[in-house]
Protein backbone atom coordinates (compact mmCIF):
# COMPACT_ATOMS: atom_id res chain seq x y z
CA UNK A 1 0.00 0.00 0.00
CA UNK A 2 1.98 2.85 -1.18
CA UNK A 3 0.59 5.63 -0.29
CA UNK A 4 0.78 6.80 3.83
CA UNK A 5 -2.39 6.02 5.99
CA UNK A 6 0.06 4.62 8.93
CA UNK A 7 -1.06 7.86 11.19
CA UNK A 8 -4.39 7.07 11.59
CA UNK A 9 -4.92 5.16 14.90
CA UNK A 10 -8.68 3.83 14.53
CA UNK A 11 -9.04 3.35 10.65
CA UNK A 12 -7.30 0.31 9.35
CA UNK A 13 -6.79 -0.29 5.73
CA UNK A 14 -6.85 -2.58 3.73
CA UNK A 15 -6.33 -3.41 -0.10
CA UNK A 16 -8.65 -6.96 -1.02
CA UNK A 17 -8.30 -6.00 -4.85
CA UNK A 18 -6.71 -3.65 -7.10
CA UNK A 19 -8.16 0.21 -6.77
CA UNK A 20 -9.90 -0.97 -4.22
CA UNK A 21 -9.37 0.12 -0.27
CA UNK A 22 -10.97 -1.00 2.38
CA UNK A 23 -11.86 1.84 5.35
CA UNK A 24 -12.03 -0.35 8.09
CA UNK A 25 -13.85 0.88 11.85
CA UNK A 26 -12.05 -0.89 14.48
CA UNK A 27 -12.97 -0.92 18.44
CA UNK A 28 -12.78 -4.19 19.43
CA UNK A 29 -14.68 -4.81 22.31
CA UNK A 30 -16.84 -1.94 21.68
CA UNK A 31 -18.26 -2.70 18.47
CA UNK A 32 -15.96 -0.73 16.67
CA UNK A 33 -17.95 2.58 18.17
CA UNK A 34 -16.34 5.78 17.78
CA UNK A 35 -13.90 7.30 19.99
CA UNK A 36 -12.43 10.94 20.18
CA UNK A 37 -10.11 9.99 17.59
CA UNK A 38 -11.85 7.74 15.25
CA UNK A 39 -14.56 10.35 15.06
CA UNK A 40 -11.55 12.86 14.18
CA UNK A 41 -9.97 10.40 11.69
CA UNK A 42 -13.28 9.47 10.02
CA UNK A 43 -13.50 13.47 8.87
CA UNK A 44 -10.53 13.52 7.80
CA UNK A 45 -9.66 10.05 6.12
CA UNK A 46 -11.68 11.29 2.77
CA UNK A 47 -9.22 13.70 1.92
CA UNK A 48 -6.08 11.66 2.03
CA UNK A 49 -7.70 8.93 -0.13
CA UNK A 50 -8.75 11.78 -2.67
CA UNK A 51 -4.65 11.64 -2.69
CA UNK A 52 -4.15 8.19 -3.08
CA UNK A 53 -3.93 7.29 -6.67
CA UNK A 54 -3.61 4.05 -6.57
CA UNK A 55 -7.27 4.05 -5.06
CA UNK A 56 -10.50 4.34 -7.39
CA UNK A 57 -13.17 2.93 -5.47
CA UNK A 58 -13.48 2.60 -1.04
CA UNK A 59 -15.70 0.18 0.86
CA UNK A 60 -16.43 1.27 4.19
CA UNK A 61 -16.74 -1.13 6.89
CA UNK A 62 -16.93 -2.70 10.39
CA UNK A 63 -14.29 -4.70 11.95
CA UNK A 64 -15.60 -8.60 12.78
CA UNK A 65 -18.60 -8.57 11.56
CA UNK A 66 -20.23 -4.89 12.87
CA UNK A 67 -20.57 -1.96 11.61
CA UNK A 68 -20.50 0.61 14.59
CA UNK A 69 -22.42 0.61 17.47
CA UNK A 70 -22.01 4.60 17.52
CA UNK A 71 -19.92 6.86 19.75
CA UNK A 72 -17.98 6.14 22.43
CA UNK A 73 -20.01 7.30 25.53
CA UNK A 74 -16.95 8.89 27.09
CA UNK A 75 -16.78 11.54 24.06
CA UNK A 76 -20.31 12.46 24.55
CA UNK A 77 -20.13 13.00 28.13
CA UNK A 78 -17.06 14.84 27.11
CA UNK A 79 -19.03 16.57 24.94
CA UNK A 80 -21.76 17.72 26.91
CA UNK A 81 -19.45 19.48 29.23
CA UNK A 82 -16.34 20.96 27.26
CA UNK A 83 -16.75 23.53 25.03
CA UNK A 84 -13.58 22.99 23.00
CA UNK A 85 -14.42 19.33 22.63
CA UNK A 86 -17.83 20.44 21.53
CA UNK A 87 -16.38 22.35 19.10
CA UNK A 88 -14.10 19.83 17.42
CA UNK A 89 -16.78 17.12 17.44
CA UNK A 90 -19.04 19.84 15.22
CA UNK A 91 -16.52 20.16 12.71
CA UNK A 92 -15.69 16.62 12.41
CA UNK A 93 -19.63 15.65 11.90
CA UNK A 94 -19.29 18.33 9.52
CA UNK A 95 -16.44 16.72 7.83
CA UNK A 96 -17.99 13.12 7.90
CA UNK A 97 -20.57 14.37 6.37
CA UNK A 98 -19.47 16.78 2.85
CA UNK A 99 -16.12 15.04 2.76
CA UNK A 100 -17.82 11.49 1.77
CA UNK A 101 -20.11 13.71 -0.72
CA UNK A 102 -17.23 15.67 -2.05
CA UNK A 103 -14.81 12.43 -2.31
CA UNK A 104 -14.37 12.24 -6.03
CA UNK A 105 -14.25 8.63 -5.63
CA UNK A 106 -16.86 6.26 -5.37
CA UNK A 107 -17.78 5.38 -1.86
CA UNK A 108 -19.77 2.08 -1.02
CA UNK A 109 -20.51 1.24 2.85
CA UNK A 110 -21.16 -2.36 3.77
CA UNK A 111 -23.50 -2.37 6.71
CA UNK A 112 -23.20 -5.44 9.72
CA UNK A 113 -24.81 -5.74 12.64
CA UNK A 114 -25.36 -2.34 14.51
CA UNK A 115 -24.95 1.20 12.64
CA UNK A 116 -25.58 4.39 15.55
CA UNK A 117 -23.44 7.42 15.02
CA UNK A 118 -20.68 8.68 12.79
CA UNK A 119 -20.12 5.43 10.75
CA UNK A 120 -23.79 5.89 10.39
CA UNK A 121 -23.49 8.93 8.49
CA UNK A 122 -20.98 8.00 6.41
CA UNK A 123 -23.07 4.88 5.24
CA UNK A 124 -26.16 6.99 4.71
CA UNK A 125 -24.15 9.35 2.66
CA UNK A 126 -21.88 6.80 0.95
CA UNK A 127 -22.79 6.15 -3.32
CA UNK A 128 -23.93 2.99 -2.76
CA UNK A 129 -24.99 1.29 0.92
CA UNK A 130 -25.23 -2.39 1.12
CA UNK A 131 -27.08 -3.43 4.41
CA UNK A 132 -27.06 -7.04 5.94
CA UNK A 133 -30.93 -8.79 6.32
CA UNK A 134 -30.47 -8.10 9.78
CA UNK A 135 -28.57 -5.07 9.94
CA UNK A 136 -29.73 -2.59 12.64
CA UNK A 137 -29.85 0.99 11.01
CA UNK A 138 -30.76 3.78 14.13
CA UNK A 139 -30.35 6.73 14.29
CA UNK A 140 -30.21 7.60 17.92
CA UNK A 141 -30.21 10.98 18.15
CA UNK A 142 -33.77 12.29 20.39
CA UNK A 143 -33.13 9.26 22.50
CA UNK A 144 -29.55 10.63 23.63
CA UNK A 145 -31.45 13.61 24.31
CA UNK A 146 -30.11 16.06 21.18
CA UNK A 147 -31.78 17.16 17.45
CA UNK A 148 -31.24 15.04 14.94
CA UNK A 149 -28.66 16.29 13.04
CA UNK A 150 -25.73 15.10 10.72
CA UNK A 151 -26.83 12.51 7.94
CA UNK A 152 -30.58 12.88 9.04
CA UNK A 153 -31.70 16.00 8.09
CA UNK A 154 -29.50 16.34 4.61
CA UNK A 155 -30.28 12.76 3.07
CA UNK A 156 -33.58 10.70 5.32
CA UNK A 157 -36.21 13.05 3.44
CA UNK A 158 -34.50 12.66 0.09
CA UNK A 159 -34.01 8.61 0.19
CA UNK A 160 -36.95 7.63 1.94
CA UNK A 161 -39.68 10.28 2.04
CA UNK A 162 -40.46 12.69 4.46
CA UNK A 163 -43.48 10.83 6.55
CA UNK A 164 -40.73 7.67 6.98
CA UNK A 165 -38.20 9.94 7.58
CA UNK A 166 -40.20 11.87 10.69
CA UNK A 167 -40.96 8.25 11.92
CA UNK A 168 -37.60 6.88 12.77
CA UNK A 169 -35.63 10.11 13.51
CA UNK A 170 -38.25 11.59 16.25
CA UNK A 171 -38.38 8.22 17.16
CA UNK A 172 -35.12 6.78 16.80
CA UNK A 173 -36.96 3.00 15.86
CA UNK A 174 -34.68 0.47 14.64
CA UNK A 175 -34.86 -0.17 11.05
CA UNK A 176 -33.98 -3.56 9.76
CA UNK A 177 -31.82 -3.97 6.81
CA UNK A 178 -34.46 -5.29 5.27
CA UNK A 179 -36.62 -2.72 5.75
CA UNK A 180 -34.17 0.00 4.99
CA UNK A 181 -33.90 -1.41 1.40
CA UNK A 182 -37.50 -1.84 0.84
CA UNK A 183 -38.18 1.87 1.77
CA UNK A 184 -35.22 3.25 -0.23
CA UNK A 185 -32.86 4.09 2.73
CA UNK A 186 -29.91 1.25 1.42
CA UNK A 187 -29.35 0.27 -2.20
CA UNK A 188 -29.35 -3.16 -1.34
CA UNK A 189 -29.85 -5.90 1.13
CA UNK A 190 -27.82 -8.91 1.57
CA UNK A 191 -27.83 -11.88 3.54
CA UNK A 192 -26.45 -11.23 6.59
CA UNK A 193 -23.28 -13.66 5.96
CA UNK A 194 -22.58 -12.04 2.49
CA UNK A 195 -22.40 -8.17 2.73
CA UNK A 196 -18.62 -7.93 2.49
CA UNK A 197 -19.24 -10.31 -0.49
CA UNK A 198 -22.03 -8.24 -1.99
CA UNK A 199 -20.05 -4.93 -1.29
CA UNK A 200 -16.88 -6.13 -2.88
CA UNK A 201 -18.90 -6.79 -5.78
CA UNK A 202 -20.06 -3.74 -6.50
CA UNK A 203 -16.47 -1.90 -5.84
CA UNK A 204 -15.22 -4.50 -8.19
CA UNK A 205 -17.56 -3.19 -11.09
CA UNK A 206 -16.89 0.09 -10.30
CA UNK A 207 -13.16 -0.09 -10.51
CA UNK A 208 -13.74 -1.60 -13.72
CA UNK A 209 -15.92 1.44 -15.23
CA UNK A 210 -14.85 4.91 -16.38
CA UNK A 211 -13.10 6.32 -13.97
CA UNK A 212 -14.10 10.41 -14.91
CA UNK A 213 -17.63 9.12 -16.42
CA UNK A 214 -18.43 7.76 -12.56
CA UNK A 215 -16.68 10.44 -10.67
CA UNK A 216 -18.78 12.69 -12.91
CA UNK A 217 -22.27 11.07 -12.08
CA UNK A 218 -21.23 11.20 -8.58
CA UNK A 219 -20.24 14.79 -8.77
CA UNK A 220 -23.89 15.93 -10.09
CA UNK A 221 -26.29 13.44 -8.46
CA UNK A 222 -24.49 14.92 -5.31
CA UNK A 223 -25.65 18.09 -6.00
CA UNK A 224 -28.92 17.34 -4.21
CA UNK A 225 -27.04 16.75 -1.49
CA UNK A 226 -24.79 20.36 -1.63
CA UNK A 227 -28.58 22.28 -2.15
CA UNK A 228 -29.71 20.55 0.97
CA UNK A 229 -26.57 22.05 2.86
CA UNK A 230 -28.56 25.04 5.06
CA UNK A 231 -30.73 21.92 6.20
CA UNK A 232 -27.96 19.95 7.06
CA UNK A 233 -25.68 23.22 8.67
CA UNK A 234 -29.20 23.99 10.65
CA UNK A 235 -29.79 20.47 11.60
CA UNK A 236 -25.65 20.47 13.20
CA UNK A 237 -26.63 23.51 15.32
CA UNK A 238 -29.37 22.30 16.60
CA UNK A 239 -27.54 18.84 18.01
CA UNK A 240 -24.69 20.62 19.37
CA UNK A 241 -26.96 23.31 21.32
CA UNK A 242 -28.34 20.07 22.47
CA UNK A 243 -24.98 19.08 24.10
CA UNK A 244 -25.18 22.00 26.07
CA UNK A 245 -28.49 21.60 27.59
CA UNK A 246 -29.61 19.15 30.78
CA UNK A 247 -31.56 16.13 27.91
CA UNK A 248 -28.06 14.92 26.91
CA UNK A 249 -27.08 14.44 30.56
CA UNK A 250 -30.31 12.49 31.54
CA UNK A 251 -29.52 10.74 27.66
CA UNK A 252 -26.05 9.30 27.85
CA UNK A 253 -26.50 8.92 31.62
CA UNK A 254 -29.65 6.23 31.15
CA UNK A 255 -27.33 4.66 28.01
CA UNK A 256 -24.48 4.24 31.07
CA UNK A 257 -27.09 2.63 33.51
CA UNK A 258 -28.89 0.56 30.27
CA UNK A 259 -32.26 2.50 31.42
CA UNK A 260 -34.46 4.37 29.16
CA UNK A 261 -34.28 8.03 29.53
CA UNK A 262 -36.65 9.87 31.66
CA UNK A 263 -37.47 13.46 30.00
CA UNK A 264 -38.91 16.78 31.95
CA UNK A 265 -42.25 16.85 29.50
CA UNK A 266 -41.95 20.48 30.07
CA UNK A 267 -40.49 22.40 27.15
CA UNK A 268 -39.80 26.41 27.20
CA UNK A 269 -39.56 26.08 23.10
Amino acid sequence: MSYDYSHYKVLKFNRPAPRILEVIMSNPGKLNALDEDGHRELGEVWRDIDKDRETSVVLLRGEGGVYSAGGDLDLVEKMANDWNTKLKAWKEAHDIVYNVINCTKPVVAAIEGPAVGAGLSAAMVADITVAGRTARIIDGHTRLGVAAGDHSAIVWPLLCGMAKAKYYLLLCETLLGEEAERIGLVSMCADDDKVIETAMEVCEKLAAGAPVAIRFTKHALNNWLRMAGPTFDASLALEFIGFSGPEVREGYTALKEKRKPVFDPECPF
